[in-house]
């Protein structure tokens, strides 16, 4: 073990290790505290940077600048434990994520589209032009009316009875 290269003005500021941690500690503490979230952690860290100190106490010649070498430790420490934190992954009973509805079966959708159009069809021609321009085209009821030449009540009392039929027909209760 090599002898301490200090002045006896040093030695006498922190004549051991355990003296310059006992001193020192708190402030040192607060500093830790400061780079993380957690307390616990926070001891950890300086715990960390106390021990890197300890192994290199032999080797700093200038004990009054001891503060400045445990807070670099104390950084560098705790930017090695950022950059080497890992993200893990436990197996649980729920998926974290949402619940997507399967997409629907694209022949399951031609062949309800298919009995719609079939259901529209049967509807009379006035109610059938009046639900086409409404549903199909996205007419609103004013424009509908002025389409077909109608009031705007008209096209309210067709509409509805002729999705009344639509609700009512059989094929289209066993598409849906």
């Amino acid at each position: 073990m090599t002898t301490p290269v200090c002045t006896s003005a040093t030695t006498a500021l922190f004549p051991s290790f355990s003296s310059y941690v006992r001193a020192r500690g708190p402030v040192l503490l607060r500093t830790a505290r400061s780079l993380t979230a957690n307390p616990c952690d926070a001891e950890d860290l300086l715990q960390t940077a106390l021990t890197k100190t300890y192994l290199a106490w032999e080797r700093i010649e200038d004990h009054r600048a001891l503060d400045g070498y445990v807070r670099r430790a104390l950084v560098n420490t705790r930017t090695s434990q950022w950059r080497k934190r890992k993200v893990d992954e436990f197996a649980c009973d729920e998926l974290p994520e949402p619940y997507a509805a399967p997409a629907p079966d694209p022949a399951e959708q031609q062949l309800l589209h298919d009995a719609m159009w079939r259901a529209i069809s049967r509807l009379p021609d006035r109610q059938r032009a009046m639900v086409v321009l409404r549903y199909y085209e996205d007419l609103s009821e004013a424009q509908t009316a002025e389409v077909l030449g109608v009031s705007v009540g008209t096209v309210k009392s067709a509409v509805s009875r002729a999705l009344s039929k639509l609700r009512e027909d059989p094929e289209l209760g066993c598409a849906a």
